[in-house]
């Protein structure tokens, strides 16, 4: 069977043209180059070489055979020089929330990247639901959620948390700023989709309770709810990063909802199978370093 052993004695061969420098080349016997050469043109069935009084040559055939083995040699020598690396080259895929993403990912990456300066990072910014569905299957290799840690075969670190703000326009009519969970639920509510990770906390917390929230507005868009609770259809519940400018400009009032004191854990996951690279590791430890800020 022809081997990537064989191709290089024949690349040898050629350019020593000469059995014995060959040899010398590549630290073997010349009997080896020989038996090497012979099984090559066994295997084609015509002489690769004319062997000459004080030299061989290649023949037509060799000719053709040298062509086509030198681009084989020079990709497998590229490829040995990069395999002791591929962990420095490989790039990471990481998915995330879209909080997460707006307002602590770019500060992760930034650092990131001064250690690693050559590695690609990939986002995808969606759903915690579809974030640990990608990472389940493989197809990540880190998700930035928010909220409760996720059940199955996974390594939870939280590494910051946010509180939810109740904001609502100062002209919406309300008799006072401190409700009752009776009250908050009978106001126009505007809120996040079920299944985030905003309204699954409030939806958790209300349930525990005995109360059930009706919203006036449904959004994927945290924005939406944000300029509609500005033109006053009702109150909305978003991280304080989200809404500290316009709380700030005058713009939304914060309001107080009796034995309701919300707030979203933010925690980085990986599969506990998935192999863990160093720039992975580098990745997880500026990851953390936010939990030791907040400390």
């Amino acid at each position: 069977m022809m081997t990537l052993r064989h191709l290089e004695i024949l690349r040898a061969v050629a350019e020593t043209r000469n059995f014995t420098r060959a040899a010398e080349r590549l630290y073997i016997t010349q009997s080896a180059v020989s038996h090497a050469i012979r099984e090559l043109e066994e295997k084609a069935g015509t002489a690769l070489f004319d062997r000459l009084s004080k030299s061989v040559q290649l023949t037509r055939s060799g000719q053709l055979l040298l062509e086509e083995t030198l681009p084989i040699l020079s990709a497998c020598e590229t490829l040995e020089a990069h395999i002791n690396c591929l962990e420095q080259r490989a790039p990471l895929h990481i998915v995330s929330s879209i909080t997460i993403a707006a307002f602590w990912l770019p500060k992760i990456l930034k650092a990131f990247h001064k250690d690693w300066p050559d590695i690609q990072i990939n986002v995808d910014v969606v759903s915690a639901a579809n974030a640990l569905e990608i990472l389940r299957n493989g197809k990540a290799d880190i998700a930035l959620i928010e909220g409760a840690a996720p059940q199955g075969p996974f390594i939870c670190t939280p590494f910051a948390s946010y509180p939810l703000y109740f904001v609502c326009a100062p002209a919406y009519r309300i008799t006072h700023r401190e409700l009752t969970l009776q009250e908050f639920c009978s106001e126009k509510l505007l809120l996040r989709e079920k299944g985030s990770a905003i309204r699954d906390t409030l939806d958790s917390v209300l349930f525990l309770s005995g109360y059930t929230a009706q919203p006036a507005w449904t959004s994927v868009n945290s924005q939406a709810l944000i300029e509609a609770a500005k033109s006053g259809f009702g109150i909305t519940i978003l991280p304080d990063v989200l809404v500290s400018e316009p709380l700030s400009q005058g713009k939304l009032i914060s309001l107080s909802v009796q034995d309701l004191l919300l707030k979203n854990e933010m925690i980085a996951v990986r599969h506990r199978d998935k192999h863990l690279s160093a720039p992975l590791k580098t990745l997880l430890l500026h990851i953390e370093s936010l939990m030791s800020q907040r400390s």
